[in-house]
Parts: structure tokens; sequence; C-alpha cells
């Protein structure tokens, strides 16, 4: 049965942001828990961890809580939100997202240095272009966007690996994440 939800939480960003990440409406678990990407087969923060942690140095990792992973986000100048503010949506089901509202992304555009803006997956791709991107246009924003595939474990077609390069090989065309530790 769809509800109407409430996005419930802010973005996080600084200064020093670089890449936006967005998705397009958090899961009921980190709804729940008030932070991005918190359900615990979402392939999103082993991702990261791949991508941006330094293996000479343990302190540099993801973590479990939401304190964590906001500092390693930051330390790694990725800003994070989703493109919708409200929607009617079934569970987690992207699929069945209705009268979506959008998230006013320029704050964080005209607040940090973002050079690209990245969604994760279909739905939040599809809604950035059609509720986000003609107001970006309309004040002057012009910031590239990548769509990258979604790492929910809906998504099963795509195992961790082929995820690790995905991301990979788009901040890496999109040359916006230069402390990044590309691993092969």
């Amino acid at each position: 049965m769809s509800e109407h939800v409430e996005h419930g939480f802010g973005p996080v960003w600084d200064g020093e942001s670089r890449a936006l990440i967005l998705g397009s409406m958090p899961s009921p678990k980190s709804r729940a828990a008030a932070f991005y990407y918190m359900h615990p087969q979402n392939r999103f923060w082993p991702v990261m961890q791949a991508l941006f942690a330094n293996s000479a140095d343990p302190a540099d990792a993801v973590g479990d809580s939401s304190e964590s992973r906001r500092a390693f986000a930051l330390r790694h100048h990725i800003a994070l939100w989703d493109v919708i503010a409200s929607c009617d949506i079934t569970g987690a089901s992207d699929a069945s997202i209705r009268n979506a509202a959008p998230n006013d992304l320029t704050p964080i555009l005209r607040g940090a240095p973002i050079a690209h803006i990245f969604t994760t997956g279909a739905k939040s791709a599809q809604l950035y272009r059609k509720l986000i991107e003609p107001r970006l246009t309309e004040t002057g924003i012009a910031i590239g966007m990548t769509q990258l595939p979604s790492t929910s474990p809906a998504n099963a077609s795509m195992r961790l690996p082929d995820l690790i390069t995905a991301y990979r090989e788009a901040f890496q065309k999109a040359n916006v994440l230069e402390n990044a530790y590309w691993k092969n």
C-alpha cells in the first residue's frame, strides 16, 4: 500500500564538497536511521569504501554508524542528498513513486564547488531530469549529471565488483574526485 512520505533529514555537504550523489528517496530503513543508504544489503557504502578509503590508513573507513559515514563522505568531498523531498511510495520501491516533490539543490550548488552530479539509479536520474534540471537551467546553474547504477539490493543483476567498476569509471570520467584511492 502506498503512503505519503516526507524525506525526513537533510543533505550531507560542506564548503569542500565537489561531487553530489543523489538517490531518489530513502528506504524505510534509511528513513528510520535518518541517514543515507542504511539498508544492510545496499551496496553504496561498500562501493564508496572500495573507491575512496586509503587502505594504508585503517582509520579511513566507512564504518557502520551514520556519524562515521557522514565523516567519510565529507572527508572525501562527497555530498549526499536525494532528488525527492516528498512522494507517495510503497516501501522502498522506486517504481511505485508518485506525486514526487523535488528537493531544492540550489543551496548546495551555490555553497560548494560541486563539479558534477551523480544519480544512483534510473528513477533518480529520471526525476532529476524532469523536476530539478529545468529549475537549475532557469537559475543559470549548469552542472553535468551522470546516471550511475543503483546499489540497491533490488539491482541484483550487478555484483559488487561490477558496481565498483561502473562507479570508478564514472568518477574518473567526471574528473572530480582526485583524492580517491582507485583500486583495480
